[in-house]
């Protein structure tokens, strides 16, 4: 569940959802002291495994929304996040992306804005990160293989850029476009997928406060295996709805053919809300299981409609059956 703050207007987390900033930090800190000794050495091979793919920076510019909070609900490790991904440019295995993602070039970058909008531009990354405050929210992820965390993102709403270049009111979808660089991306042009990878959303969704544009992760910059120097992040749908690596934001009057949707119609649909009772035709989606959470004998927790969202964006799908808009 999560409440507006009276400070912003922007929706986050209630308190019992949230690890205070200080805990993590100091946790990680802890983490980091502990693998430069001989007592933490296998966490320090998780340390060298993640520093493969980017360096840790601080993020400028970003703020805490979330200090002084309490939690019952614990944030996934950071040494996690980053090592179990689904990233297919960079392989099809959890822990290739963190292996092989280092190559991807995230500077220069631009971001194409195009289609039925009154404004179409070409974002530079340093002007988009300036284009609204930045702040971090918690937000639960849910894969549709089984697997959730739950992040401290940072970045701010996808809305602030649409209002700045005005869609048209043609313009009932979003499209979004990531990057497919062969040269930077290994398993580009591999059979599994149309590259480059592409995803959607209806406008109300796109404009709802809960979508976020994402530039870091736990107060720093967005590792590249997890989507940097941008990506998506719609808390309420399965994680391959958030797209990595953005290149294009296009407005459009026609539902996108998003890249899973077009690989495997049957088991991939448009909208992809979390539903516990709308299960991939392989496995079941009521159940899942929380990573880093007591290893492989932890005890798996019931899924919770639009990953517990419902609340908050349960009004944009009434009337809707959702078992025929999967």
């Amino acid at each position: 569940m999560l409440i507006t703050s009276r400070d912003d207007g922007y929706i986050h987390p209630v308190s019992s959802e949230i690890t205070p900033q200080g805990v993590y930090l100091q946790r990680r800190e802890l983490i980091r002291l502990m693998a430069g000794g001989l007592a933490g050495a296998a966490l320090a091979s998780w340390a060298a495994r993640d520093a493969r793919a980017q360096p840790r920076l601080a993020l400028a510019g970003a703020k805490s929304a979330v200090s002084g909070a309490t939690t019952v609900e614990k944030i996934t490790e950071y040494k996690d996040v980053t090592s179990y991904n689904n990233f297919y440019e960079f392989g099809m295995d959890k822990s290739d992306p963190a292996r092989n993602a280092h190559t991807l070039k995230t500077s220069p970058w631009t971001v194409a804005v195009e289609g039925l909008v009154k404004k179409p531009a070409n974002y530079a990354l340093e002007d988009l990160l300036k284009l609204s405050a930045q702040e971090e929210r918690i937000y639960r992820l849910r894969c549709v293989e089984g697997w959730s965390m739950v992040i401290p993102w940072v970045g701010y709403s996808l809305s602030e850029l649409i209002k700045k270049v005005e869609p048209l009111g043609s313009a009932k979808y979003v499209e979004f476009v990531t990057q497919a660089d062969r040269k930077t991306m290994p398993y580009v042009g591999t059979r599994v997928l149309d590259w480059p990878y592409v995803e959607g959303l209806r406008m109300d969704e796109a404009m709802h406060p809960l979508t976020l544009l994402a530039f870091g992760l736990y107060g720093e910059v967005l590792p590249k295996q997890n989507g940097a120097p941008l990506r998506l992040v719609v808390p309420w749908k399965y994680g391959f709805k958030s797209g990595k690596s953005l290149v294009k934001i296009r407005f459009t009057d026609k539902e996108p053919m998003t890249a899973w949707h077009q690989a495997a119609p049957q088991e991939y649909g448009f909208y992809s809300n979390v539903n516990p009772g709308v299960d991939h035709p392989r496995w079941s989606q009521a159940s899942e299981r929380r990573i880093g959470e007591d290893g492989l004998f932890a005890k798996r927790r019931k899924t919770l409609m639009f990953n517990g969202y419902e609340a908050q964006v349960g009004q944009l799908y009434a009337g809707m059956d959702l078992k025929k808009y999967y």
